[in-house]
């Protein structure tokens, strides 16, 4: 997994182009500040114990967020830190859980539409923290 952490004064976005055939077609277009945005490239290799994959991507949105003293976390598909890409159906469902296991600490989570481009507009402070990258 790639895992680019960037927290955002205001992290905007609207739906572009649909990508995947699997999603259904429709227009989104969302405002959220204050948040620590998770930009998340699962890979092949972590279909093999998805698990432990999801739980160390949860580990390390929690340190940042705390870090950035947020308790706003978005979870944004970027398939574009590395050629090798899980299977949709697993990535999505891995962020789903991992949505379910974030609000159950008590973060305020949200996914970027799946399998869109999307239009982004992000206000991004320089400061110590604000952008961290992980790769397990």
């Amino acid at each position: 997994m790639k895992l680019l952490m960037i927290y955002t004064e205001k992290f905007s976005y609207k739906t572009n182009i649909k990508n995947l055939e699997s999603v259904e077609y429709y227009e989104e277009n969302k405002k959220i500040v204050n948040a620590l945005v998770g930009f998340i490239q699962v890979e092949q290799k972590d279909e093999e114990d998805i698990s432990k994959t999801e739980t160390k991507m949860i580990k390390n949105l929690k340190w940042a967020a705390n870090k950035n003293n947020t308790k706003n976390i978005i979870l944004h598909s970027f398939a574009h830190l590395s050629l090798s890409k899980a299977d949709e159906k697993i990535t999505k469902e891995m962020f789903d859980r991992a949505e379910k296991r974030l609000e159950n600490s008590g973060y305020e989570v949200s996914q970027t539409p799946f399998g869109y481009f999307l239009d982004l507009d992000i206000q991004a402070p320089g400061k110590s923290l604000a952008r961290i990258f992980k790769e397990f």
